[in-house]
């Protein structure tokens, strides 16, 4: 069984505050893309097998090991991850994976598991890769789903890993503001129009790393629209008119870093 474990970006990323528990309250739009990791699932009479970094510490393995138990274990499963997506980008690349490797056993190994529930246990994103297309909320178990126009998207990362728990810590009482306008960003992107969106962990990114600043200036002189950092970094995108033009951002990004273009919403997934 072969799965796409599709990357997302943020279409804007609003905090709102800190919550009691000391995590911070979020207001975004999550966006799938059509491109990703790639997962095989065999099942086997039991345990798990797992080729990928990591090993037993991947959420993809992790994703196996709860689904299985929480079944009653009525088999094993190899998995084999191979890797596409860069790592501590924002472009949910673990959380996917996790959400691929639930769903496929599901189908391996049918039962009675609450999947809404165990994703969300594995991480605030994960439940999202779940849904797919576009979703708005604050967190997994508050997204309701959206309908997103199909346009091009290119997504570059400059090689650079942000810890996500690190951006956060950075974050200060002036970064908080209101929730994002999801009606207009969505009227924005039907229109061909620059999104009113925002991401609030921009700031504390570019002050842990100013070079940050000079990638999505990059990203604007290639003609891109509603360009954003997605998540916590330190992946940008930006809105393409076309798929030409898409095509020949990504072959003008590609020797400085990770680039590539998708369709906003999953669409069909590119080679």
């Amino acid at each position: 069984m072969e799965r796409v474990a599709v990357a997302k970006i943020n279409l804007g990323l609003s905090l709102l505050g800190r919550r009691p528990d000391g995590y911070h309250e979020l207001h975004t739009l999550f966006a799938a893309l059509s491109f990703g990791d790639r997962l095989y699932l065999e099942p086997l009479p039991e345990g798990i097998e797992f080729r990928g970094r990591y090993g037993r510490r991947n959420l993809a393995y992790r994703a196996a090991e709860a689904y299985l138990e929480r079944a009653g274990w009525p088999g094993g499963v190899r998995i084999v991850l191979e890797k596409a997506l860069p790592e501590g980008a924002g472009l949910g690349g673990g959380s996917s994976d996790a959400a691929q490797v639930l769903l496929a056993l599901k189908e391996l190994y049918p039962a009675e598991v609450d999947l809404g529930a165990l994703a969300l246990s594995l991480g605030a994103d994960v439940p999202f890769f779940l849904m797919g297309g576009g979703g708005a909320g604050g967190g997994g178990e508050r997204l309701r789903p959206l309908a997103l126009p199909p346009l091009p998207v290119v997504v570059f990362a400059p090689g650079l890993r942000l810890a996500t728990p690190r951006v956060y810590g950075e974050v200060k009482p002036h970064d908080f503001g209101p929730e994002l306008p999801v009606a207009e960003i969505l009227r924005a992107l039907a229109q061909g129009e620059e999104p009113p969106y925002w991401n609030a962990l921009e700031g504390p990114a570019f002050r842990l790393h100013p070079e940050l600043r000079g990638v999505k200036a990059r990203l604007r002189a290639l003609g891109l629209k509603g360009v954003l950092m997605s998540g916590s970094g330190s992946a940008f995108f930006g809105l393409a008119e076309e798929e030409e033009h898409a095509r020949k951002a990504v072959a003008a990004l590609r020797l400085q870093g990770y680039a590539r273009w998708g369709i906003l919403g999953g669409g069909h997934a590119l080679p």
